[in-house]
């Protein structure tokens, strides 16, 4: 099977050789975050244009077709736009939070890919709780978003500040109690350890009907708690303006703007990565020839392929169902999808006990 391990060992060698084992370690995670901030940047470029396609294929028109050919170059032409404007902070506002919310929601997005395997042996990160580390930060989400609507002193954002974070509180439960399933399943927190489980399958069917299910209540959940359509009433436009971010502009906006993008990277990366198999190449069972055939793929591939297409999904949900209301959104967490994590839990462990997965 391909790995990009090659590349990171050629680095880290000639590194040793040329400075001392401090600077060289200084240098690697200089390297390391370059990396990752061109790659918020490409995510952000590439979804949003992503999302506009999407939207124009879902309602039968173009989409962007003017700057660039195919309109590709419109998403650049959107950055350039929001990094002349400027950027204005509200009198009453609180300057120090109101400047410091969107960083927080920037170093969470960070923070985050740090133990995500892009490829086989091919990480930031390889961290032997990193399913506890991923819950625990990105619970901290929520802080920029209460912090960005209490700081911008208008009653528009702190409305939509305090739904989302009714909101995001409500749907980590489910979103935890599904990442939970597959935990019970492996026996381990590290993400590693789950890809290489799922080498003979991926678990959305060795697990049989249970871990389809916690798949589902995933994705509603993880969708929910990205503030996305039809969950977005934290920044529902024709209620509350445009939410928690109303008074941003500028560069503070493009922040905002770009951590959603991120985070719906980083929550489908991560569903792929439990439920998909992540970097591992489709196997099924005992068919040598066919898995030997698949290994020919790059594990790159395979993971990028997996993300998008769970991004593409997230995007459908958008574009297909309208709106619900902020009663309606917690009554689905509260009232349906805690009650049936619960339950899907207990069917989940008792498989794991009788073996009755594949």
């Amino acid at each position: 099977m391909w790995s990009l391990s090659g590349i990171s060992n050629i680095i880290h060698n000639w590194l040793n050789q040329q400075f001392s084992p401090l600077w060289a370690l200084i240098i690697e995670m200089v390297i390391a975050g370059v990396c990752v901030i061109g790659l918020f940047a490409a995510l952000g470029l590439v979804l949003v244009l992503m999302e506009r396609k999407v939207s124009a294929w879902m309602q039968i028109r173009l989409g962007p077709n003017r700057v660039g050919p195919k309109g590709i170059l419109q998403s650049l032409a959107d950055t350039l736009k929001l990094l002349v404007k400027e950027g204005m902070t509200p009198g009453g506002a609180d300057k120090f939070l109101f400047n410091l919310a969107p960083l927080v929601a920037m170093i969470v997005a960070m923070l985050l890919m740090a133990p995500i395997a892009f490829a086989k042996d091919f990480q930031l990160w390889d961290l032997n709780i990193g399913v506890l580390y991923i819950s625990a930060v990105s619970s901290i989400s929520v802080i920029s978003i209460l912090m960005a609507g209490w700081a911008s002193n208008n009653k528009y954002s702190l409305m939509g500040a305090m739904r989302s974070g009714a909101q995001i509180v409500s749907y980590e439960l489910s979103a935890g109690l599904a990442i939970l399933s597959v935990v019970v399943l492996t026996g381990s927190l590290n993400l590693n350890e789950i890809i290489l489980s799922q080498a003979d399958g991926w678990w959305i069917f060795k697990g049989h009907i249970p871990m389809l299910i916690a798949f589902v209540i995933f994705i509603i959940a993880v969708t929910a708690e990205t503030n996305r359509a039809p969950f977005d009433l934290a920044e529902a436009e024709s209620e509350l303006t445009a939410g928690f971010h109303t008074e941003y502009s500028g560069m503070k906006f493009a922040l905002f703007f770009l951590a959603e993008y991120v985070n719906v990277f980083i929550v489908c990366a991560i569903g792929a990565t439990l439920f998909l198999g992540g970097w591992m190449p489709f196997h099924i069972g005992h068919w040598e020839s066919f898995n030997h055939v698949m290994d020919y793929i790059p594990s790159s591939i395979w993971f990028f392929g997996k993300t998008f297409f769970l991004i593409f999904v997230i995007m459908w949900f958008r574009w297909t169902f309208p709106r619900l209301r902020i009663d309606q959104l917690l009554n689905l967490e509260w009232k349906y999808l805690l009650p049936i994590s619960m339950f899907n839990i207990l069917l989940v462990t008792l498989m794991a006990i009788l073996g009755w997965h594949f």
